[in-house]
């Protein structure tokens, strides 16, 4: 009896339905058309001036930037495109992604507009105060 309870828990614990599939991942909502790019999966090698000249042949680039480390200088992986329109950022799109750039495949889509600061509270409290002790702790 107690050999048919084990086997029918080992069962249980090991069977499909004991364990729930992983949820898929959320789609990742896609950025309103602009003329801004975000460009991703960049060599290390890519200089700003390279990512200008590969998306320069889509229409008229206003801004390149290659995002880059501040110690050693090389590329972080990703970078930013403006164009004049927002037509000619599609066809940057278009032509770049999933393109080779300096040997690596680069992805190209809108850039996500950046969040606007939060405004610190003025009455929030700080989480720690590093200052003396108060009165009543220690007193006796």
């Amino acid at each position: 009896m107690a050999a048919a309870a084990a086997r029918s828990g080992f069962r249980r614990m090991f069977s499909i339905s004991a364990f729930a599939p992983p949820k898929p991942p959320a789609p990742r909502p896609q950025a309103d058309p602009s003329p801004n790019l975000f460009v991703s999966g960049l060599s290390k090698r890519t200089t700003t001036e390279g990512l200008r000249d590969a998306f320069a042949k889509f229409g008229e680039v206003m801004h390149a930037r290659v995002v880059t480390d501040r110690v050693t200088g090389f590329s972080k992986g990703f970078g930013f495109v403006r164009y004049a329109t927002t037509e000619e950022a599609a066809k940057g799109i278009e032509g770049m992604d999933g393109k080779f750039l300096d040997g690596w495949v680069i992805f190209a889509e809108y850039a996500k507009p950046k969040p606007p600061p939060q405004e610190a509270e003025m009455n929030s409290q700080p989480q720690q105060s590093w200052g003396p002790p108060s009165s009543s702790w220690g007193s006796q």
